[in-house]
């Protein structure tokens, strides 16, 4: 029997994603509340006896909490694996109906740090759920698209210089980027529905890291861009000269996840959302409309 789902605990509902995904559950009526880093404390909040007394009482929990990289204060392992961890577990304990827990797609074929991390916690959920303690989700989308996103900074940036140049391996890589209210909603489907343990959310159409700067070159209304593919060796420089600057995306990790395909099948993403993906020429519409 599928439970009723009528109060919500958003973590991470501060950022990128968790403000889309609080607007729109609330829009749907559910009674929602926001759980940010001045309540909750996932560098520290490591025990599961700490999150008991903050989940009990809630239908469901959405864990929106992530982080790029390291930093001097924010760390991956306590962030991705060790708190959502004890969160799980703690949801288990109190009775908690539903979790949805917002990973990565490709973190399960990746052995960067970030992918590493993340995909520790889905295990996690997963485990809990075949052991029937609780109905965990773990959805996984491919780049997300929207306003207030750090990688959307960074690929409008790219995407604004008439002249590009890119590791050639993330050139030819296909990537399938969704956009964030896309993200937003199959969070609530799954929620009030269910669905399988894990959710891949892709737009409608894979193309290349190129191939998508060009498009949106094309929405910002600007011809094509001259792209020059970079050699391996001097990828990895660049790269590792990001890793110096920990408030900017662009690093080993970063530079290693563009090099491998980021896709999914968007049918099966249409049938979660019950409608289908948003498409790649419409993004900057919907960002615009939907902020």
């Amino acid at each position: 029997m599928t439970p009723t789902i009528r109060s919500v605990l958003v973590c991470g509902a501060s950022g990128f994603l968790g403000r889309r995904i609080v607007r729109t559950l609330r829009e749907a009526g559910l009674s929602v509340t926001e759980g940010s880093s001045r309540t909750q404390d996932f560098q520290r909040d490591l025990d599961p006896k700490t999150w008991e007394p903050r989940v009990a009482g809630f239908d469901a929990v959405v864990n929106a909490v992530g982080i790029l990289r390291d930093t001097g204060t924010r760390k991956l392992d306590p962030i991705h694996h060790q708190t959502p961890a004890a969160l799980f577990e703690a949801c288990a304990r109190a009775g908690v109906a539903r979790v949805v827990q917002v990973s990565a797609n490709g973190v399960d074929r990746s052995d960067t740090r970030y992918a590493s991390t993340k995909r520790a916690a889905d295990e996690v959920l997963l485990r809990l759920r075949a052991e029937g303690r609780l109905d965990g989700i773990v959805l996984r989308p491919s780049i997300v698209f929207g306003r207030g996103g750090a990688s959307t900074a960074l690929f409008m940036t790219l995407a604004k210089l008439p002249l590009l140049v890119l590791p050639r391996a993330a050139v030819n890589a296909r990537v399938q980027p969704v956009a964030v209210p896309d993200v937003a909603l199959a969070v609530l489907r799954l929620l009030q529905d269910g669905g399988p343990e894990v959710v891949t959310a892709v737009g409608p159409r894979a193309l290349t890291l190129a191939e998508y700067l060009a498009e949106l070159r094309r929405q910002l209304g600007r011809g094509p861009a001259t792209v020059i593919p970079l050699p391996a060796t001097p990828s990895r420089w660049s790269a590792r000269l990001g890793d110096l600057v920990s408030a900017q995306p662009w690093s080993s990790e970063a530079l290693s996840l563009l090099e491998q395909e980021n896709v999914g099948d968007a049918q099966a993403f249409a049938r979660v959302l019950g409608r289908a993906p948003i498409p790649v020429e419409q993004f900057m519409e919907a960002a615009w409309a939907s902020a």
